[in-house]
């Protein structure tokens, strides 16, 4: 047996592999080696595969999204959350910068890939995070043959370049509500308008002008 303290370790670890899952199950071998590892290279899809493969044994069900989480927000997390909860194990394919910049203009991603993954590895709601370069995560998709396969908006099965992918590996497409107002491109524009020179402002309903403010001291507000 081990000693005392790397057994009390294991069981910790094996606890909190547990705790993530949705439904009533033991921490597998395979699972549990890959935790105490931490074998979470984002580039590594071989042994991404691999790892699935053992997922799918142990009659884990396994869930795939994808996005670029360049700034991550609640809308983000209640996402996730609720894709999890869709299934056991929870992949999350994550874009490149230069996919960002393809997709997005070249004046995003706000934060780098290293960045972003680093945010999102400390989800406990994910289990594996891997990158993609290309415009979509067809080859991750490939890869992790999910069972389900989440995207969040106003999507439909029609408007999705991943669909035909999915539904050829036997996967099922859930379409989740995003939170409204809640976006990386809201928060953008909110920081960059809050940049922006004051203009006018407002006293008790009275519209003050930006040419007005040097007279500032000499307004009385009822």
């Amino acid at each position: 047996g081990a000693p005392t303290g790397v057994a009390a370790e294991l069981a910790a670890t094996a606890a909190e592999v547990v705790v993530h899952q949705c439904h009533t199950s033991a921490c597998t071998s395979a699972e549990l080696l890959y935790a105490v590892r931490g074998e979470r290279d984002p580039s590594d899809l071989g042994g991404l595969a691999a790892q699935m493969d053992r997922y799918r044994a142990a009659g884990r069900r396994i869930v795939f999204t994808n996005g670029c989480f360049d700034i991550l927000h609640h809308g983000h997390v209640t996402y996730l959350k609720r894709a999890k909860a869709l299934g056991d194990v929870l992949v999350v394919g994550v874009n490149s910068d230069d996919s960002i910049r393809r997709l997005k203009g070249p004046d995003r991603p706000i934060n780098c890939l290293e960045d972003r993954l680093g945010v999102l590895a400390g989800l406990g709601c994910i289990d594996h995070l891997a990158a993609f370069d290309e415009a979509t995560p067809d080859r991750l998709i490939r890869a992790v043959r999910p069972d389900v396969f989440v995207k969040g908006g106003d999507y439909s099965r029609e408007s999705l370049p991943e669909a035909a992918t999915v539904e050829e590996l036997g996967g099922r497409i859930v379409i989740l509500p995003l939170l409204h107002n809640r976006s990386t491109s809201n928060i953008v524009a909110r920081i960059r308008q809050s940049h922006h020179p004051v203009r006018s402002t407002e006293f008790n309903g009275s519209h003050l002008h930006a040419a007005d403010l040097g007279q500032r001291s000499q307004i009385t507000v009822r």
